[in-house]
């Protein structure tokens, strides 16, 4: 058996970014049932931005496909090269927590500075993953 230890911090993302889609699906169902808005009414994101006024959780959705894009190919490529780096599996964690607690805020009171130092810490710590990891090769 072989050990996999980034699995885990990139399930846990991807877990993340499933509730995040539902709670997508929750909200902006309840808002078109609320209004009375049809599904074809708002066939494109214009439509959909004039029409459902709460995005929170799409705007979320939308940022869970942005920077942990970079999370993700980090992972892989740790495991592949590095599976017993624990700084660099401590930084994995850090990263999923710091994403976790984003999520959070935007999809709730959404207070953008809030956001804003969590999603800038979260930046500090993917670009530290990628600097272990582009040492780790260098060695």
């Amino acid at each position: 058996m072989t050990s996999t230890p980034f699995f885990w911090p990139a399930f846990t993302l991807v877990l993340l970014t499933f509730c995040v889609m539902v709670r997508m699906l929750t909200s902006r169902i309840a808002q078109m049932k609320a209004n009375k808005i049809h599904p074809q009414t708002i066939s494109t994101s214009a439509e959909l931005a004039a029409r459902i006024p709460d995005t929170r959780a799409s705007d979320n959705f939308r940022n869970l496909f942005e920077t942990p894009v970079m999370f993700y190919a980090g992972m892989v490529f740790a495991q592949l090269t590095q599976p017993g780096n624990t700084v660099l599996l401590a930084f994995a964690w850090l990263y999923v927590l710091l994403r976790i607690i984003h999520s959070l805020i935007q999809c709730s009171y959404n207070k953008v500075m809030h956001r804003f130092y969590v999603f800038f810490s979260s930046i500090w710590v993917l670009l530290g993953i990628w600097i272990v990891l582009a040492f780790g090769i260098l060695k």
